[in-house]
């Protein structure tokens, strides 16, 4: 087909528009460059597949930071969403986490709205069934009508598209979403470029009616009184929140699944690929967890304008009437009627050790992969992977250095280095724990880490950076203060002392110990610095935090240091990782079996976490210290 009347040659071509292709067709196209988006279908662009949420433990930390990045995704939820909170504000401050409910199908239109008015960009629904190599360079790809796009950069962002099927009892179709046709030829086309292909599945539940639930004597989960914005841009949230609910599978409930657990595609062997480990579906909880009683459920409403609620923690493929008569069996659901089936769903994935740290294969040059192609699941993750690709395409043109994001700066930094020298056994999820340095990646303080290199590359203003750096100014200014402040007595901090039950307080301190104290919050103090008073909450925060945790921190900030000088050390042949006090027998056994040469290859092995890489990096610390030292 002759394709010499239409526009074919761009400096950038994104394949897919869902978390990850949206974020790279954005910052690409912001970049400046001449970018195209092809997508299947162009009103799903940006569409949640799954949960109508946005955030939570560790991926709210990521959303903050592809914000300060100069991405899409903070701004969409602020816009949108009709439950904002802020998770796990009674434990430390490294796992505080904002997490917003949508409103589905108004985020989903926001993002296409957005993209569809960035300049640069151009919108194409078509599939991409071929790439275009000349040696070892991406030259162009070629669409399922016939159409050949020319291109040296390309981020694929397929999803779960892939060779994908979906499954619910016996029931089988090619489909990418229920519903929605699945890709082959991409898939063959990277088998034909040796790229290393697996097979993953994920899956999602069942979509009921609100009206046929009963919420009476149901958990009243309510969003926060000041609702918690993910975009530093965002000055407040206005819109009218809505409740969510919480409920509990049963005894009846696990055991009707244990009765038709040969129903299930997951163990009748009709699923083959490996699941998702960390968000298991309803029949791997019931069997691998069969001591538990009861399982969470959270009733989430999906928007303002429709009926339909997800029911989130009871993920199934068991067949439609199966899935129908267990709902039935808990509290608040026994009338309960399904609008749409949970499904499991089987996709193609390459090898994320394909990759380098910038997204960009090993194989081809110019082609970058992003989301769950690389083996990972959720929308965060998606988001920071599309946007970290884009970054680098925006480089490549401008003929600069690779952004290599670092583990020690972000947790999109952790992301990446999991993916590229880990690689995934099943779907890859972000959590807290998955970093080192987490009060140094907190989800208040990624516009001071990470705002200056969206200002270099263009993608924030200048405005906006400024107002950040004098942000941090002031913060900085006022802790000072208080670290210099000394305790006064008065009737204010009387009240205080009494109010905390705190007797015989001897003074002599300054401002900066009364606040280290567990009992005592930043309001308590601002009787000794009015100017306290017109910061913002958020901005409050982060002085109480980084003044009580100041010791952690410098921790933090000294095994970085330690890491930088050290992680190259090398490791003996002949090491014995026994001797090395709490190591893991996981990271035991692979540490022994792939022999290390320095503790940067050692960090790099599947199954040895960051706390096993501390505990040999300080043993290894000992004793080269102490060689020294003779």
């Amino acid at each position: 087909m002759s394709d010499s009347f239409y526009p074919n040659q761009f400096d950038c071509i994104v394949v897919g528009a869902g978390h990850a292709g949206s974020e790279a067709a954005y910052i690409s196209a912001k970049g400046g460059l001449k970018t195209l988006l092809i997508t299947m279908n162009l009103d799903t662009i940006g569409q949640m597949s799954c949960n109508p949420a946005i955030g939570g433990i560790a991926k709210g930390h990521m959303v903050r930071e592809v914000d300060a990045l100069g991405g899409l995704m903070g701004k969409v939820i602020d816009a949108t969403g009709i439950q904002f909170k802020m998770l796990n504000t009674s434990k430390g401050p490294s796992v505080w986490a904002p997490r917003a409910q949508a409103d589905k199908k108004e985020y989903q239109l926001k993002v296409k709205h957005t993209l569809e008015a960035t300049k640069n960009l151009s919108i194409r629904q078509d599939t991409v069934e071929d790439l275009i190599i000349e040696g070892n360079q991406l030259k162009g790809l070629v669409t399922g009508r016939g159409f050949t796009f020319y291109t040296n950069h390309a981020i694929l962002t397929t999803g779960t598209f892939l060779s994908s099927i979906v499954h619910i009892g016996t029931y089988q179709k090619e489909n990418g979403r229920i519903g929605e046709p699945t890709t082959k030829g991409l898939s063959k086309s990277l088998g034909s470029h040796h790229f290393n292909l697996g097979r993953l599945k994920t899956g999602t539940p069942a979509r009921v009616h609100k009206l046929s639930i009963n919420f009476q004597g149901l958990e009243l989960q309510p969003g926060d009184d000041i609702p918690p914005a993910f975009s530093y841009s965002t000055k407040e949230i206005t819109r009218r929140q809505i409740p969510c609910h919480i409920t509990y599978t049963n005894d009846q409930t696990h055991k009707f699944i244990n009765e038709n657990l040969h129903l299930s595609p997951m163990y009748s062997g009709q699923i083959q690929s490996t699941g998702p480990r960390y968000c298991p579906s309803i029949e791997d909880k019931v069997v691998r967890f069969a001591q538990r009683d009861r399982h969470q459920i959270f009733i989430e409403p999906e928007g303002y304008e429709t009926n339909e609620i997800y029911l989130n923690g009871v993920s199934t493929s068991l067949p439609e009437e199966i899935q129908w008569k267990f709902l039935r069996t808990i509290k608040g659901l026994e009338q309960v009627e399904l609008m749409r089936p949970g499904y499991a769903i089987e996709y193609d994935y390459v090898d994320p050790r394909e990759l380098k740290p910038t997204l960009e294969t090993h194989k081809i040059k110019g082609l970058f992969h992003a989301g769950q192609i690389n083996g990972t699941t959720g929308y965060e993750e998606a988001a920071a992977q599309g946007l970290v690709a884009a970054y680098n395409v925006i480089r490549s043109h401008r003929k600069q250095e690779p952004m290599i994001f670092q583990r020690s700066e972000s947790y999109i930094g952790v992301l990446i280095d999991d993916l590229v020298y880990k690689g995934v056994e099943d779907p890859y999820r972000m959590f807290t724990s998955r970093a080192e340095y987490r009060l140094l990646l907190r989800q208040d303080n990624a516009d001071q880490r990470l705002m200056k290199y969206a200002y270099e590359m263009g993608l924030v203003d200048k405005e906006m950076f400024e107002a950040t750096l004098d942000k941090y100014k002031i913060i900085d200014s006022i802790k000072t203060t208080i670290q210099k402040s000394s305790m006064k007595p008065s009737d204010e901090l009387s009240k205080v002392l009494e109010e905390k039950g705190i007797e015989n307080y001897k003074f002599g301190t300054n401002v900066a110990n009364f606040l280290k104290r567990p009992e005592i919050k930043i309001q308590d103090i601002e009787m000794f610095l009015p100017e306290l008073k017109t910061l913002s909450l958020a901005d409050k925060a982060v002085i109480e935090m980084e003044i009580k945790y100041e010791g952690y921190l410098k921790r933090e900030m000294d095994s970085v240091d330690l890491r930088s000088r050290y992680i190259q050390t090398p490791i003996p042949d002949d090491f014995s990782y026994e001797q090395v006090k709490g190591l893991k027998t996981e990271a035991l056994t692979k540490l022994n079996k792939h022999k290390p040469i320095n503790l940067e290859k050692a960090s790099q092995i599947s199954g040895v976490d960051p706390t096993d890489i501390d505990l040999l990096l300080f043993y290894l610390a000992s004793k080269t210290t102490a060689k020294q030292t003779v």
